[in-house]
């Protein structure tokens, strides 16, 4: 994409040199031309140097022309039009069209440690924009400088990163094993498009995450699902038996009829696994109801949360955050847990705001608490 983009710009010269030279041929015809004889001629010489390759003699010509008086708006558009082109031509880096040249020339030649040091003669002719420096952080990544490419974007870009530069900066950081930085551009990524493959990234870095408890895990896979980057038959079982492990029967039932519905799970583990997930299922819900009147009578509010969640995988929302609700208006041993219930629940019943503020309640309680890191995966998940 930036090499076309650089392309593009050496084109531009070579556009802008045709009409140079254009203008300079009509030279040839002092009584016609739109220039007059006096400025005609040394026009003509300096063209005539530059295309020997004598630059330096050429601009003094264009000098000597430029010191004419009386000169006429198209003598002068004409004498800058022929600057820009000696200057695209030689190289000059001390002029804003030479510096641009050069640093598309480099690029398309490969020289990507040049390319880096053109940045210094763009800023001095003041023409380092966006592309250009996004350009020069790929420059980086692609001479192997994974940390200077970090580096280059933190110095110059700050917080206002476009995507492209967010997804260069996120393949530097894996790269170079910053994970936090990884992490941090992913998110954004996510926050900004939602699209499965940065969700994908983002779930598979997740789920390898330090202290990462079963409930976790569960989540990630939950939102593998939700987000449509669950991966082939052992995600789906790896789900399936999540749920079934923490007793959410009727949401591992849902998982696995899913799998089945896109022929992944077709052998005889799944089908055994759902019909255990069914019997379980089927249990749970000729008993909710003396369940939800025993959590309902109990000191603590965990058993209703818990009730709560299993409502959700059930696709009950409304009744799910109902319960959870009233778990959390009593004492609960993990508040974090319940808050989260309470986002998930909020977020199927279609309240997102509401979803957003219950997860943002949520903070980590030791550096290897990853509830927040859970929390802010699902409120990523509920902007979208």
């Amino acid at each position: 994409m930036t090499a076309s983009k650089l392309r593009a710009v050496t084109t531009a010269f070579l556009l802008g040199t045709a009409t140079v030279c254009g203008a300079a041929l009509v030279l040839s015809a002092p009584a016609s031309a739109a220039v007059s004889a006096k400025v005609g001629k040394p026009l003509q010489e300096a063209q005539k140097l530059a295309g020997e390759g004598n630059y330096k003699a050429a601009m003094a010509k264009l000098n000597e022309a430029e010191a004419v008086p009386g000169k006429s708006a198209e003598e002068n558009k004409i004498i800058n039009q022929m600057k820009e082109f000696i200057a695209v031509k030689s190289g000059d880096t001390n002029t804003p069209a030479g510096a641009k040249a050069k640093f598309a020339n480099d690029y398309n030649a490969r020289k990507y440690k040049d390319v880096i040091d053109d940045g210094e003669a763009l800023k001095k002719n003041n023409v380092l924009d966006a592309n250009s420096m996004q350009i020069i952080a790929q420059a980086y990544f692609l001479s192997g400088d994974k940390n200077g490419c970090l580096k280059y974007i933190k110095n110059n870009f700050g917080a206002n990163l476009n995507d492209t530069a967010l997804t260069l900066q996120m393949r530097c950081a894996f790269d170079a094993n910053d994970t936090v930085t990884q992490r941090q551009a992913l998110e954004t990524l996510v926050a900004h498009t939602g699209k499965t493959e940065y969700w994908g990234d983002l779930l598979k870095m997740s789920e390898h995450g330090t202290g990462m408890r079963d409930h976790d895990t569960l989540d990630v896979y939950r939102l593998k699902l939700l987000t449509g980057t669950i991966n082939g038959k052992d995600d789906y079982i790896q789900l399936a038996q999540l749920a079934l492990q923490l007793q959410y029967p009727a949401e591992a039932q849902a998982v696995l009829e899913k799998g089945m519905a896109a022929k992944l799970l077709t052998d005889d583990r799944s089908n055994k696994l759902l019909a255990l997930a069914k019997t379980q299922a089927a249990a749970d819900a000729a008993s909710q109801a003396k369940a939800i009147a025993a959590a309902q009578a109990a000191p603590k509010g965990d058993p209703l949360v818990k009730i709560g969640e299993d409502q959700w995988g059930q696709g009950k929302a409304k009744d799910a955050v109902v319960n959870i609700k009233a778990g959390l208006a009593k004492p609960v041993d993990d508040k974090n847990n319940a808050q989260i219930r309470l986002g998930m629940a909020y977020i199927a019943a279609g309240q997102k705001a509401d979803a957003q503020k219950a997860l943002d309640i949520v903070k980590a309680s030791s550096p290897s608490d990853q509830s927040a890191m859970v929390a802010h995966l699902w409120s990523l998940y509920a902007r979208h």
